[in-house]
């Protein structure tokens, strides 16, 4: 018995020394792979969290390789716990507009007069994220602005496919405008909010919304660090940041090939660009292009990238790509002309910068009125950052006091 209990516990300790070894293997490969540029400040803190997050998806990868579970629910799992509290400043509530989950954030102190509404779509590339990730966030923004916020846990791919996710958003919004009385919000002071992947969904839904006659004329929309576009991840943003933390270039690819097709099978021809023909990418030329973007934003390692044409095959499985509802930088000039007031924030070091200043271009072109905020020392995440596992980035406060 007592040879077996040694044998079982050798077993063990070898078992979770392989466990180690292929973690931090696995770390090591993607922090050696991974670049901070000189201007981002507190480089250590966003080395930790990116360690902190290379280590949950390469144990979900682990668990999802011995047949536990997968590695996107892992990481789901971890993102879902509930850390937070009752709040003595909001009433909180969780409900369910048109079958999609929301939870509500409506300030304690009494108003003179009704709320402002704020639609709030989270980020986590259309794959990840939830009203727990945000949690934080959106507080901070009902409390600050003392405003009505509603949080979308929208569907998430690969399971539920485009155009889920905008649809629940879009449901939602929809629903919330048509019972504005029961929440004491001003019709004429809704706004539709997102990060990242949720700022993708509330520039969709804006654009779905705008001239719409039976709903209210929304009052502005606020984009945090969105992606725009599919059709070109060449712009001088994804080449600079290509491996700056918290989002890789080819990372964005292989998201919004999630949220499109379930899976990632076109990366490459989507990274090198190959995915679109040259008629398309030269008939969208006028809105997606380096010559759009100002001077400044070029001086940092920007080669000019040869366009390629692409094989019937490829396109046929990406050719959704050319939909506003999936990347609303391609809508034609008639919706975004009836667009409201808008608020894009972008950071420099962030492969989506780009994608942020070519529809502030946009936006302008058409006679838009547009705040934009730039963090110089921001990176992709940083918003929703600001109180991260105790760390603070006053980079990321400063984006948030410029969204309130």
């Amino acid at each position: 018995m007592a040879v077996v209990y040694t044998l079982l516990v050798l077993f063990l300790a070898v078992f979770v020394a392989g466990f180690i070894l292929l973690v931090m293997g696995a770390i090591n490969f993607d922090f050696s792979n991974s670049e901070i540029p000189p201007g981002v400040n507190q480089p250590v803190k966003l080395r930790i969290i990116h360690i902190i997050l290379i280590s949950r998806a390469v144990v979900g990868k682990i668990l999802e390789n011995i047949g536990i579970c997968s590695q996107v629910s892992f990481v789901r799992y971890l993102q879902g716990r509930k850390t937070l509290g009752a709040d003595p400043k909001l009433f909180i509530k969780d409900l369910c507009f048109e079958k999609v989950p929301v939870r509500i954030y409506q300030p304690k102190v009494p108003s003179a007069s009704q709320w402002r509404g704020v639609m709030f779509f989270h980020g986590g590339g259309w794959v990840f994220g939830s009203l727990e990730t945000h949690e934080k966030l959106c507080r901070s923004i009902a409390r600050e602005s003392e405003s009505v916020v509603v949080s979308v846990g929208y569907r998430l791919a690969p399971e539920h496919k485009y155009p889920a996710a905008y649809e629940d958003c879009l449901n939602a919004t929809i629903h919330f405008m048509k019972n504005i009385e029961h929440y004491g919000v001003d019709p004429a002071r809704i706004i539709i909010c997102g990060d990242s992947a949720g700022g993708n969904l509330a520039a969709a839904v804006s654009q779905t919304l705008a001239g719409r006659p039976d709903l209210p004329r929304l009052r502005a929309q606020i984009l945090i660090y969105p992606g725009l576009q599919a059709l070109d991840f060449n712009l001088p943003s994804y080449q600079q940041n290509q491996r700056v933390p918290l989002l890789f270039r080819e990372c964005a690819a292989f998201y919004v090939l999630q949220y499109l097709n379930g899976n990632a099978s076109n990366l490459e021809e989507v990274l090198e660009g190959s995915h679109m023909p040259l008629d398309t990418k030269l008939n969208y030329r006028k809105w997606v292009s380096p010559d759009n973007i100002p001077e400044k934003f070029k001086v940092r390692g920007y080669k000019p990238h040869v366009l390629l044409d692409c094989t019937t095959e490829v396109y046929e499985t990406v050719k959704r790509f050319c939909e506003p509802n999936l990347c609303p930088l391609l809508a034609e000039d008639a919706i975004v002309h009836q667009l409201p007031e808008s608020f894009i924030l972008t950071c420099e070091y962030d492969v989506l910068r780009d994608d942020g200043l070519l529809y502030k271009k946009r936006l302008e072109d058409n006679g838009v009125r547009v705040t934009w905020y730039h963090l110089e020392d921001g990176f992709h995440g940083i918003i929703s950052l600001y109180d991260y596992c105790g760390f603070s980035f006053p980079a990321g406060k400063r984006g948030l006091d410029s969204v309130v």
